[in-house]
């Protein structure tokens, strides 16, 4: 295939991942913005008061970018997860893995796909928090690359899971036994220097835990974690799942028999 038979392939494929979600938003955009709503409500509003105040910000300030976060590090993954899953439930994955089409076009499109729909509910979500409380953006670069890096590592995610997966169930227990803790545990509702010294460094293993501090610095301006390192860390997944996504293609794992 030459350059443009390849884009308009990635065209193809962003666009049915784009509608997929689009044309059911009621259940893929509008529930994680009543659920983030109510965490501002019950913890910011009714919760936060008592708290008062962390790293020197109000707490509902504090726990805005870390919930954004949340809803994009969610549906980033569930988008891709459930679409890849139903291409193999469906067997029609099998028709694009023996297309012409390369690997990495089809990988990029279900990225592609994951990323719109992560960033379609950070937007709303963060239109939401507009109504709990002013944002205050200290860094816009820093805010925009790392939630863009965030969408990709778990759409990469996503799509992991839906080749492993061989059925429906499958598809929810990486999200409620892993990525759930990891998220509640990523400092999100807290900062880590509250912990004891050993709890700090085991909250280091999360690499969900530097993806939220790096967002909360393009935002408030303050990370428990070096900017630098959560770059690092975040690009090192996102080549290694890369990589290893490419891998699963190729092999047929899942889909050939």
């Amino acid at each position: 295939m030459n350059t443009h038979e390849k884009l308009i392939a990635l065209k193809a494929i962003v666009t049915k991942e784009v509608l997929r979600f689009s044309r059911i938003w009621i259940q893929t955009v509008l529930p994680p913005v009543i659920t983030t709503a109510l965490y501002f409500i019950i913890f910011g509003n009714l919760i936060g008061p008592r708290i008062g105040e962390m790293d020197g910000f109000d707490y509902m300030e504090f726990i805005i970018p870390g919930l954004i976060m949340m809803a994009v590090i969610t549906n980033s993954y569930a988008n891709v997860v459930s679409s890849f899953y139903g291409s193999k439930f469906q067997r029609h994955i099998e028709e694009m893995l023996i297309s012409p089409v390369p690997n990495y076009i089809i990988l990029i499109g279900y990225i592609t796909g994951g990323v719109a729909r992560g960033l379609t509910v950070g937007v709303a979500v963060t239109i939401v928090s507009l109504v709990f409380h002013p944002l205050n953006i200290h860094s816009l670069w820093v805010m925009f690359s790392m939630i863009i890096l965030t969408a990709i590592l778990f759409s990469l995610a996503g799509l992991i899971n839906g080749v492993y997966a061989k059925s429906f169930d499958d598809i929810s227990i990486i999200p409620t036994f892993v990525l759930t803790p990891l998220t509640y545990l990523g400092g999100i509702f807290y900062s880590i220097n509250m912990l004891p010294e050993f709890w700090q460094h085991m909250s280091l293993a999360n690499p969900i835990l530097y993806m939220v501090n790096a967002f909360r610095y393009g935002f408030l301006g303050v990370s428990d974690i070096s900017l630098m390192t959560s770059y690092a860390i975040s690009i090192a997944f996102i080549i290694a799942l890369y990589l290893y996504s490419l891998h699963l293609l190729r092999k047929g794992h899942g889909i050939r028999t």
